[in-house]
């Protein structure tokens, strides 16, 4: 190991808008890391990828894949339309890449966030994200760090967790396998007046002809559309730079085969359209738009992915964060995602929660 700071090799590669560290901060950076773990005795060098080819082969060497938004294709869809100036730090050993923070430089709001930096209302919206560190490593990479940052939904095992986190959102799983793929063994975690309400719910609208579309990737615009008549100016999609990701994202999803969209038509009138992706068996919920004129058609079509889960012998159904009072209804398993801030709270509590993506008609 290299005691002396100054011995250190120190490589810092920027553009006009790359991190600008001084030695001491790179110092107290690499400290944090060595103070945390013993493995980072081996550590030689820090440094910062900002050339975007540069910072695809650093994520894909590091970043496991197991979520689909760890796959770069995904973040890609994003960083094409946000076009964030990409800061990677590297901190690498004898052996390679030991230690990875993948940063985008968010003008308006003078920050770090997390790459791509795909922000609404001050806050990123793509899920599991993650601070690579080799063998483990802190989730605190950045307390001694002096640049402004503001990371969300950040993924961090539990032997991570430590008081430098603060839970960001709760996510909300649906796990077929502990129902033996049976969704009336589900049913059976409700009280049976709760139950009997939510299917006689469904059942009303079902009576009313409802009907599903599956897999139709021109119902995007659809979803768009009703989402933007629901929410106005707080739809996440009122972005144009979102909006046009997210249809990239759709396009990518549907070559891989991995799209799945749900369409809900009561009586021929679009009720309700969810886009999601089946991804090593873990079927996600992107996004949806509801039809204000028919209540309770979030149990209707949550119902609808729940069963086509069990059908389908799919491993997990996320349903990503947002506090919609249909998820602490259905006893969906909770998941803490966290974050890492060292911005003053009266800028981090002014972000608005994800209320304004998925369906809320309950």
């Amino acid at each position: 190991m290299r005691d002396d700071p100054a011995q250190w090799e120190v490589r810092v590669r920027t553009n006009r808008f790359a991190l600008k560290l001084k030695p001491k901060e790179i110092w107290e950076f690499v400290s944090n890391l060595v103070d945390s773990d013993s493995h980072a005795r081996d550590i030689y060098g820090v440094r910062i990828a900002s050339d975007l080819d540069e910072c695809q082969a650093i994520w894909q060497a590091v970043i496991p894949g197991e979520h689909i938004t760890d796959l770069w294709e995904v973040r890609s869809c994003f960083q094409q339309h946000y076009k964030r100036p990409p800061n990677f730090i590297v901190v690498e050993d004898d052996e390679g890449i030991c230690g990875l923070l993948p940063l985008s430089l968010i003008e308006e709001l003078r920050c770090y966030g997390y790459f791509p930096g795909e922000t609404w209302h001050g806050k990123t919206w793509l899920e599991q994200n993650r601070i690579y560190f080799r063998n483990g490593g802190p989730p605190a990479l950045l307390s001694r760090c002096n640049l402004p940052y503001h990371l969300n939904y950040l993924s961090v095992p539990d032997g991570q967790i430590n008081g430098s986190l603060v839970v960001d959102e709760i996510g909300y799983l649906f796990s077929p396998p502990h129902y033996d793929y049976d969704i009336k063994n589900y049913f059976e975690e409700f009280s049976h007046k709760s139950i009997k309400q939510i299917l006689r719910e469904v059942a009303a609208l079902e009576h009313r002809g409802a009907s599903y579309r599956l897999d139709n990737l021109a119902d995007f615009d659809l979803m768009v559309q009703l989402n933007i008549s629901r929410f106005g100016t707080n739809s996440y999609f009122h972005d144009r730079r979102f909006r046009e990701s997210f249809r990239r994202l759709a396009h990518f999803l549907h070559d891989k085969g991995w799209l799945r969209f749900t369409t809900v038509l009561i009586g021929n009138e679009p009720a309700a359209v969810d886009m999601g992706c089946l991804y090593k068996g873990e079927y996600t919920l992107l996004a949806g738009g509801t039809s204000s004129r028919f209540p309770g058609i979030a149990k209707l079509i949550n119902l609808h992915h729940m069963q086509r889960a069990c059908n389908e012998r799919m491993q997990q159904v996320d349903f990503l964060c947002g506090d919609f009072n249909w998820k602490k209804l259905f006893h969906l398993s909770p998941r803490p995602l966290y974050m890492l801030s060292n911005l003053p709270p009266e800028i981090t509590q002014a972000a608005i929660p994800r209320t304004a993506l998925h369906s809320v008609n309950v």
